[in-house]
């Protein structure tokens, strides 16, 4: 009985230790408590499709009605991507195809639609028409794509009538026709009734993008350059401190934030550590043991060892010159799109931005991550917020 004993306690602290590896696995190097956390519905995947846009407006939209008091919803990302699809095949043959056609968009396109067409509950249009369980695009992009190509090329010297048909069906094909009326809590919609009805307080002009570049003026709107900008909308453009003031002051008043940025950084941790930071090499926190190893490394190990981002560390100080030189030579590129839920804090005191991602839950944050003040200052393209998150004295200079 005692021996039997013994094996059970010696098994019973074998798997209390494997337990405890297993935790230690899911630690990160990166500790943070949370600040301030504001209401937002639960994370998506946008899986292997370019649609991050209508991933994050969503996800802004949803949190925006949980603000003014309303239900919980989970709008349909889907709802988005085919209308935007069909608009931009129309504009793509219009302009004999020198324009961008691809899956990708900007913020501003949930408004298009939003004003255009309306809105439908996931429930209603969840897109996969085309048997999977989550979403796939490579197939219907390129056919979507090789379509509008065909039409502009053709050899009949005039575009047919029934081209847009053609492309419409196709599109409905994979995503599922665009329903006229549905069914949501035991009462008809039509999309645009569903925005007014049920999304009632919901106005698209009650948002603005904006964003901080040196080669239009401050404090005036512009055509941002970036080829996913298919509708050619204006942004406002402000200096960086505002662009900071304005995150601060819409998190602080309530207000979530959409954010376009860049994540090709390898400051952009896409691993378990499931942070966003912009490092730089600081001797003042170095042993002088630590300083001496470090000046032996080359520039490509000073490099790979910067980005190790075992610890939270001195990171870049950003500027004006700075981003705009990295959106100059395409450094700076609009590759993502994601939305900004609240703050927190590392454990040496630091903020950063909580950002609710689309990838699902892929790391040990369950799909959430923390990006610094400098990856924000330096690697936003634009943001998208209510009218009333931006300080009063913004509004004035902007004129709205």
């Amino acid at each position: 009985m005692q021996f039997k004993g013994f094996i059970s306690i010696a098994v019973l602290l074998f798997f209390c230790n494997l337990a405890i590896q297993a935790q230690e696995k899911k630690d990160t190097s990166y500790k943070f408590t949370l600040i301030k956390e504001l209401p937002h519905t639960s994370v998506k995947d946008q899986n292997r499709t370019g649609t991050c846009w209508s991933f994050a407006s969503s996800s802004f939209i949803e949190s925006e009605l949980l603000r003014m008091g309303k239900p919980e919803v989970d709008l349909s990302e889907m709802f988005l991507v085919n209308h935007c699809y069909r608009d931009k095949a129309d504009r793509y043959v219009r302009m004999q195809g020198n324009t961008n056609f691809g899956s990708g968009g900007l913020l501003h396109d949930m408004l298009y639609v939003m004003k255009n067409y309306g809105l439908v509950p996931e429930s209603s249009y969840p897109g996969l028409n085309y048997g999977e369980k989550k979403h796939i695009h490579g197939e219907v992009d390129n056919l979507l794509k090789n379509m509008v190509v065909s039409v502009v090329q053709n050899k009949n010297r005039k575009i047919s009538p029934v081209w847009s048909t053609a492309f419409q069906k196709s599109a409905d094909a994979y995503f599922g026709e665009i329903p006229e009326e549905f069914k949501y809590e035991k009462k008809k919609y039509s999309p645009l009734t569903f925005l007014s009805d049920f999304c009632a307080g919901i106005n698209p002009d009650d948002y603005v993008e904006i964003t901080s570049f040196t080669h239009h003026p401050f404090y005036q709107q512009f055509i941002l350059e970036v080829p996913d900008n298919w509708l050619w909308a204006k942004l406002y453009n402000v200096q960086l401190n505002d662009l900071q003031q304005i995150i601060d002051n819409a998190l602080d008043k309530g207000y979530t934030v959409a954010w376009a940025a860049d994540v090709s950084e390898k400051g952009f941790a896409t691993s378990q550590k499931g942070v966003a930071v912009v490092p730089e090499a600081s001797k003042a926190d170095m042993t002088d043991t630590e300083i001496s190893k470090w000046e032996k490394l080359s520039d490509t190990e000073k490099e790979k060892e910067l980005y190790k981002l075992n610890k939270p560390g001195k990171e870049k100080v950003i500027t004006q010159e700075l981003r705009q030189g990295a959106f100059d030579s395409q450094e700076t590129t609009d590759d993502h799109a994601m939305h900004i839920i609240g703050t927190a804090k590392d454990q040496n005191g630091t903020t950063y931005c909580k950002i609710k991602n689309s990838w699902g839950p892929y790391n040990s944050h369950d799909g959430y991550f923390y990006a610094s003040a400098p990856y924000i200052q330096y690697k936003t393209t634009a943001i998208m917020v209510h009218k009333d998150a931006v300080p009063q004295e913004l509004r004035k200079k902007l004129g709205f």
